[in-house]
């Protein structure tokens, strides 16, 4: 177990991920420069460095598993890293460093401007590390959600079809659909080659590549499948569909190539049915859920039931799209949508918790995030410091070159040195700025949610709806009649949490007016469940 007079030594780790999941961190390089700064200013006993390129979104890092294999062997207690996420953006990672340093196997972790100690909240800490492991799963939700805001807007999410191309003079995300100038009028006319009749899909693609020299989107020729899809493709008279088989169609904004009756007419000619309109009805739960028995996507219909007395009744109900296995024949009926909105907010009551606990909740956080901000500001005042004198010798640099003072392979040698010491600088300061207060701001959107997600779900419209069911899990599986929703991992902290924090509100809200807030906070610190230790207790940095 942690002994607060046990001498520490300490592993420094650094990693970096050529994905988007560290898109702005700093290179391990720059990391361990860093790592080794903190460690001389803290006199903490470094016996060990380990470093990877490798993302953290899944289990399996061989040199991260090298070092905590060792730390478990005794060689070292403690780890210096940049931040909490360069140990861990997946649960399992995640919760090997959160049991670890809760048994005392490992005693302190330094990173930039933070301690982490056994004693420390249990719940703050595993919240960061949710954090960690979230923003993956983030990014996937983000982009999901901004492709059908996208298509909701008008504008088909992905590549635009031949023919087509996106404005580049717009911020990406906000990419309008434009003609291409060079090949909309050949696309055009491949249409009208083969609206006479006179031409086989075979006969106008060779004429297209091989007369007018037609080529795709990344400049090789277009093949044979390319002009039949484009010839089924609505997207042409200004229709489409998103996501692929989900039955949700969008009117485009885009200027149409052709127009629907001649759409009518090529699918007649290829041999198919007119594919007609879908109407676009909006429903709160659908794209959202999978069926449990076959994968496949859970769709939505409205039903209108008359009786003979003339009553009119409107039902939504889901059911499975059946259109995973088309071997196997799916079994599963239909659910009401008042009965899946019951099952939702009753795994929302499950992460719901008092204002009053939320609040006592940030005290402890702001508290802990105050009494760290100096180090990180001087930290970060150091970086500007080294930063401004780095670009005074890039000017001296300059001004000896103008004077003929050194040649030009001096200057451009010193010059590439001196730039490269900047840019690393730069990045260091950016990275500092951008996530001081960035994880305070998160658990405080997360505590707020957890708060509130109820009240707004029973208030809310379709939007408002779909949002919380978005924040609230994934991997929802629909399977006789029963909704199975993963929270996501930060809530899943608090729904682990809820049973003891009701228990304690339950047993003072009769008297909660007689009390103060400094004593509903003792209160809750009194439970080993929310707090095993104290902050008193917390052991200085030797």
């Amino acid at each position: 177990m942690f002994n607060q007079k046990q001498k520490i030594k300490y592993f420094l780790y650094a990693r970096k991920s050529s994905e988007s999941e560290d898109k702005q961190m700093a290179s391990i390089e720059s990391q361990l420069n860093e790592l080794n700064k903190i460690a001389k200013q803290n006199k903490l006993e470094v016996v060990g460095r380990f470093t990877e390129s490798k993302s953290a979104k899944a289990p399996g890092r061989e040199v991260f598993n090298e070092m905590m294999t060792r730390i478990k062997k005794g060689e070292a207690q403690g780890i210096i890293c940049w931040k909490l996420n360069r140990l861990a953006r997946n649960p399992i990672d995640g919760g090997e460093v959160s049991w670890m340093i809760q048994q005392g196997v490992i005693n302190h972790i330094q990173t930039f401007g933070r301690s982490y100690y056994p004693t420390d909240n249990v719940i703050v800490m595993a919240v960061e590390l949710g954090m960690a492991n979230q923003f993956i799963r983030d990014l996937s939700v983000d982009t999901k959600r901004g492709m059908r805001n996208k298509a909701n807007n008008g504008w088909f999410p992905g590549c635009a079809p031949l023919g087509y191309l996106h404005n580049p003079y717009k911020r990406k995300g906000a990419k309008e659909i434009i003609k291409d100038p060079e090949k909309f009028d050949m696309v055009r006319r491949m249409f009208g080659l083969y609206l006479k009749g006179t031409h086989s899909v075979a006969e106008v693609w060779e004429i297209a590549s091989k007369d007018w020299k037609l080529k795709g989107r990344q400049g090789g020729a277009i093949g044979r499948s390319t002009v039949y899809n484009l010839f089924t493709n609505s997207f042409y008279y200004r229709e489409f569909e998103y996501p692929k088989d989900s039955g949700d169609w969008f009117d485009g904004k885009h200027i149409p190539m052709i127009i629907k009756e001649e759409y009518d007419k090529i699918q007649f000619l290829l041999g198919h049915k007119s594919r007609p309109r879908i109407k676009k009805y909006d429903f709160a739960f659908r794209g959202f859920m999978r069926c449990g028995e076959c994968g496949a996507s859970i769709t939505a219909e409205h039903r209108v039931k008359k009786q003979k007395n003339g009553n009119i009744h409107y039902y939504t109900h889901y059911h499975c799209s059946k259109k995973k296995n088309a071997i196997k024949k799916c079994s599963q009926g239909v659910i009401q949508e008042k009965e899946l909105e019951k099952q939702i907010l009753e795994k929302l009551e499950e992460i719901e918790i008092p204002k009053i606990f939320k609040e006592w909740v940030l005290d402890v956080v702001k508290l802990n995030n105050k009494e760290e901000s100096n180090q990180r500001k001087k930290i970060i005042s150091n970086q500007q410091e080294a930063y401004n004198k780095c670009l005074k010798r890039l000017d001296k640099l300059i001004d000896m070159r103008a004077d003929d003072i050194i040649s030009d392979s001096e200057f451009t040698d010193k010059k590439q040195k001196i730039k490269e010491e900047k840019d690393r600088l730069k990045s260091l300061i950016d990275d500092s700025d951008k996530n001081v207060d960035d994880w305070l701001e998160k658990v405080e959107a997360l505590l707020h949610f957890a708060e509130t997600a109820k009240s707004k779900f029973i208030k809310g419209d379709l939007s408002t709806k779909k949002e919380i069911l978005a924040m609230l899990g994934s991997n929802l599986l629909l399977e006789d009649n029963i909704l199975r929703i993963e929270t996501q991992k930060p809530l899943r902290i608090i729904q682990k949490a809820v049973p003891e924090i009701n228990r304690l509100y339950r047993k003072f809200e009769p008297i909660k007016n007689g009390l103060n807030k400094v004593q509903i906070g003792e209160i809750f610190s009194q439970s080993p469940a929310l707090l095993p230790g104290s902050d008193s207790n917390r052991r200085p940095i030797d």
